[in-house]
């Protein structure tokens, strides 16, 4: 149910970790860049087909250490419907190497227009009878800031194809305090009250590891209320972004995890895929420096929380 295919692969690989590829044109090296304009012109296509390369060199050299992938969609939509595709097809190679897919999409509406968001990035679409996916993703991120109405019609595909959700709630960024940190009447503050709604919408979908369909995204850059919505959302699994490039370290990611080492996956996107220029490598070394990194991140947290156990 849920995150127990996500949670089988963490404790497979001992690596509670994800690559966020989020790619810019900037990030991807000239060869590839120039046999695809070569191919396609400076176009959006030429674009597209680097972006796609860039990620599937990528892929092989990490798909049998790092347990997931999160694209965000923005870094496609960019590109047009090109990037639209090469989103897809990111999604289909990652799956088809074992990976677990988590769309970084933060999609928010209501009623049908959330079913209609739903089936895109989870679900599936009729078309003359036959069901087809269109990006069959594992998972993506939400915003639940419109309440229940945005996120009732996830959880009915949550449930029937096994997949899961990742609802904002206390984000990385410098200014999430301006909205997430104010207290209600009740003495909670708003994150608090979302991490406590998403254990509410999780409820009837928890799997066997004790984590629901229903996650959160929790930030390490701020490891006080990563360790209090660790202690107070015992059901809601983590995606917990901000490690690396934004500051928070394996110290700080720590307090996402349970006595387990189970109960969150930690995000590092630039990290992974522009270590060839940490590391003083030319760009045609870019996919083994990115495996080096993703192993460097793998040890840095287990150094932290320990091995990680099956309950």
């Amino acid at each position: 149910m849920g995150f127990d295919r996500l949670i089988e692969n963490i404790i497979k690989k001992q690596n509670p970790t994800v690559a966020g590829l989020d790619p810019k044109l900037d990030y991807v090296p000239a060869s590839i860049k120039e046999s695809c304009f070569k191919t396609y012109g400076a176009t959006l296509e030429g674009a597209a087909a680097a972006l796609l390369e860039f990620n599937k060199a990528i892929i092989d050299k990490i798909y049998d250490i790092v347990p997931a992938i999160k694209p965000q969609a923005a870094y496609y939509e960019m590109y047009g419907w090109q990037g639209v595709r090469a989103l897809s097809e990111t999604i289909a190679y990652a799956k088809s190497k074992g990976m677990f897919v988590i769309t970084d999409g933060k999609r928010n509406d209501i009623g049908t227009t959330m079913e209609a968001y739903a089936a895109a990035h989870l679900g599936a679409t009729e078309v003359e009878g036959a069901e087809l996916e269109a990006f069959g993703a594992d998972a993506l991120t939400v915003n639940g800031y419109l309440g229940s109405d945005g996120i009732d019609p996830l959880l009915k595909i949550c449930s029937e194809r096994d997949k899961g959700i990742f609802v904002l709630v206390k984000t990385s960024n410098p200014s999430s305090g301006e909205l997430q940190d104010k207290k209600l009447e009740t003495g909670e503050s708003v994150y608090e009250s979302m991490g406590m709604m998403c254990e509410s919408w999780g409820s009837e979908l928890v799997g066997k590891y004790g984590y629901s369909a229903v996650g959160a995204v929790v930030g390490a850059t701020y490891p006080e209320q990563l360790a209090e919505m660790r202690a107070k959302a015992a059901h809601t699994f983590f995606l917990v972004p901000g490690y690396g490039a934004q500051g928070g370290g394996a110290q700080d990611a720590k307090n996402a995890f349970d006595q387990n080492g189970l109960g969150a996956i930690i995000n590092s996107s630039r990290g992974i895929m522009c270590a060839w220029k940490k590391q003083g490598l030319t760009e045609e070394d870019f996919a083994e420096a990115a495996r080096a990194e993703a192993l460097r991140m793998k040890e840095d947290i287990l150094s932290a929380i320990g091995e990680i156990k099956a309950v």
